[in-house]
């Protein structure tokens, strides 16, 4: 797919990274909820396009999952695959559906973009997605993924 699309394989040089990530769930009056995660992940980026992947764990309800942002200059794809499944687009201004798979059932869900920011290059960077999810037409929170890739460095400064 990638060899397609871009003209090279990500995976020949995808390396090793450290990758934080912070999830904001907006509900609604006020409320919200975060859940914030460190991990290691695969990070490869070169002329505009990267892709970046990492385990789930237990810490996340998704235990057995691969999880990978392919980024593009026009949009950004979270898929997972494992224990869960799904595909989300995120595309400033244009709303897109996907099918939200997990073990107890399956369901059609809205993606509503509304920013995609990213300093990510070969080195790493950040990257920010604010959207909002609805079912059946319905907002079910507004969302925002804040995510740090950072190339691991050898020895004990990697476990710091």
């Amino acid at each position: 797919m990638n060899t397609l699309e871009w003209g090279f394989d990500m995976k020949d040089s995808m390396k090793d990274v450290i990758i934080s990530i912070k999830g904001t769930q907006s509900l609604g009056q006020g409320e919200s909820d975060a859940i914030e995660l460190v991990t290691e992940g695969k990070y490869s980026f070169r002329d505009g396009h990267g892709e970046l992947s990492y385990m789930e764990s237990e810490l996340t309800g998704m235990k057995g999952t691969r999880t990978s942002f392919i980024i593009s200059p026009e949009q950004v794809v979270l898929a997972r695959e494992g224990t869960m499944t799904s595909r989300m687009i995120f595309r400033e201004g244009i709303k897109n559906t996907f099918l939200y798979d997990t073990p107890y059932g399956s369901a059609t869900m809205g993606l509503d973009t509304h920013r995609i920011s990213s300093t990510l290059g070969e080195r790493g960077g950040d990257m920010e997605i604010d959207y909002v999810v609805d079912l059946d037409h319905a907002v079910v929170g507004r969302n925002k993924f804040k995510i740090n890739v950072r190339e691991q460095k050898g020895g004990a400064e990697a476990n710091a």
